[in-house]
């Protein structure tokens, strides 16, 4: 078993009585020290003691309190497709992970997954909005504020220097906090009392909180890697009722409960968040067909074959919560426009 998986069990309630036992004693302390740390450096920001960049445009913080996956790129995606719907200019700004950039470099359609990190680039291809990376999301952003009318800093809730005039926090409404721990002992990088302070709280999946929005991942189209061809996932289903399911997310089973209900008798391979594949990763010893996370297949063009397809999946709100999320967004840009 890899550290990721272990340490993921250990948080969602899955390791054993022993092991729960252990990764208590064991991680316990360098837990107590990273919540030192955060909660020092919070107050820090919060109190003027370091200052907080302002960009010459307003900035929404899309961001978690959780390692792994929440939901956060698709809702990055919806939230830039909603503000271009209504003629406004979005770009986005993300640390990148999984990618090489140090300094800012703007990321294009075209630019190599290593390069630019899996979800940046999923963003740039998904909605064509400019798109820049680096460990200095305030560098990324003063780079991108004239192209646009507002920056959606993606993954940037603890990134305090830079200033914000919305947060809207994304929590696993299956998943929730684990175990309610703080890194390492458990997923959390800030407590849940943070989410008192957050503009707009959104659960993806799962039962919604009093007070969060409720959001739904939808599969949309199956794509074939290789040249682009397009169609439903019901049709693909009825073709290829035997598939190889590949997912390397923060939260694979999420991925591979959507393509069983959507009928398909999947095999599972489930490989660490932001993971680099060869063409040897995707050979299983068979010609069945191999269906993927749109995430993964970024890094995959490169050795695309007939066999490789990826499933685009999108946000979804109810009107009631599209709107009050709509409203909290253009109220953000009143204000930060001011």
């Amino acid at each position: 078993m890899n550290l990721q998986r272990g340490l993921e069990e250990l948080w969602y309630g899955r390791a054993s009585a022993a092991g729960r036992a252990v990764g208590a004693v064991l991680l316990a302390p360098p837990s107590w020290l990273f919540g030192a740390v955060a909660a020092a450096r919070r107050t820090a920001y919060s109190r003027g003691w370091f200052a907080a960049r302002r960009v010459p445009r307003p900035v929404v913080v899309v961001g978690n309190l959780t390692v792994g996956g929440s939901g956060k790129t698709p809702l990055t995606v919806w939230l830039v497709e909603w503000l271009q719907a209504r003629g406004l200019r979005a770009g986005v700004v993300s640390r990148g992970y999984g990618g090489e950039a140090d300094a800012p470099r703007r990321v294009t359609v075209d630019t190599p997954a290593h390069e630019a990190g899996d979800e940046p680039l999923l963003i740039a291809r998904r909605t064509g909005a400019p798109v820049y990376v680096g460990r200095d999301r305030v560098a990324c952003a003063e780079l991108l504020a004239p192209e646009v009318d507002v920056v959606v800093a993606d993954d940037g809730l603890q990134h305090y220097r830079l200033a914000r005039d919305l947060e809207i926090v994304v929590v696993d409404g299956r998943r929730r906090f684990g175990n309610g721990r703080l890194l390492p002992a458990g997923p959390l990088r800030e407590p849940p009392a943070r989410l008192r302070s957050a503009g707009i709280v959104v659960a993806n999946g799962g039962t919604p909180a009093p007070g969060e929005l409720a959001m739904t991942l939808v599969p949309g189209d199956v794509v074939a890697l290789a040249d682009g061809t397009r169609g439903s996932l019901t049709a693909f289903a009825a073709a290829s009722p035997g598939v190889h399911a590949v997912a390397g997310i923060g939260d694979p089973p999420r991925f591979f409960a959507t393509l069983r209900g959507a009928g398909l008798a999947i095999e599972e391979h489930a490989f660490p968040d932001h993971a680099t594949f060869t063409a040897g990763d995707l050979q299983f010893g068979d010609a069945r067909p191999v269906l993927m996370t749109e995430k993964d297949a970024v890094k995959c063009g490169g050795f695309a074959d007939p066999r490789l397809h990826y499933l685009e999946v999108s946000a979804r709100f109810a009107p009631e919560d599209e709107a009050r999320l709509g409203a909290a967004v253009l109220r953000a840009l009143r204000r930060g426009g001011d």
